[in-house]
């Protein structure tokens, strides 16, 4: 059986969680406490030295790590449904769709960053919202021009089915709504985050059903 380890609020998790979901693959979940420390057990460094999560262990023991990589593994190994288009500009553009998510705004307001601008730079919690408010508008108002202004995108991100790049944005549209940020003036990414919402993958996803909810 595969097993992902992961924590439920993790986004480079939740991630991984809708592309298994999105390939309809079995899988166990165990997981890994990011707030009590886990992630920098021995077990867990031996599976991902950077003490990170997801980690994907495959049923012969094999690892991936990464949630990008993850996610075009597993979408190179179950191809149907597809979480990439098939002609090579059409990738190009759900990639930077994805990355401009899980490369630009996501490492900037994990749960890393937000400790150490507490604990190491002395922020108060109105900082570090302010801090967690701005770049989420950065990149969600760069964002959502692209998705506005293009053809390609339909009611998804890139057409009428979900991709690579619907399965970083949903987690990024969840974390901005529990720091309570202004999404208004992101109608596209409302309509396209509802949309991913109404499907059972993503459903299955949530954080709030995973087993280690809390």
């Amino acid at each position: 059986m595969t097993t992902l380890y992961g924590y439920f609020r993790s986004s480079a998790a939740y991630r991984v969680r809708i592309a298994l979901n999105l390939k309809g693959l079995d899988y166990d979940q165990i997981p890994v406490n990011l707030v009590k420390g886990e992630q920098r057990g021995g077990e867990h460094l031996a599976r991902n030295p950077q003490g990170l999560v997801p980690s994907l262990v495959l049923d012969d023991r094999s690892v991936v790590n990464q949630s990008l990589a993850i996610c075009e593994y597993l979408d190179e190994v179950h191809p149907e449904p597809a979480l990439l288009p098939v002609n090579a500009l059409e990738r190009a553009r759900v990639r930077a769709l994805a990355q401009s998510v899980a490369c630009e705004i996501h490492p900037l307001n994990n749960l890393r960053i937000l400790k150490y601008l507490v604990r190491e730079m002395g922020a108060d919690e109105a900082a570090k919202l302010a801090w967690y408010h701005h770049w989420i508008a950065e990149g969600f108002t760069a964002l959502e021009a692209t998705l506005s202004n293009a053809p390609s995108s339909g009611d998804f991100c890139h057409g009428d089915t979900p991709t690579l790049a619907d399965i970083c944005l949903i987690p990024q549209v969840y974390n901005a709504e529990r720091f309570e940020c202004d999404l208004s003036a992101y109608p596209t990414i409302q309509r396209i985050a509802a949309n991913c919402r109404s499907l059972p993958a993503f459903e299955k996803a949530a954080p709030e059903v995973q087993p280690d909810a809390s």
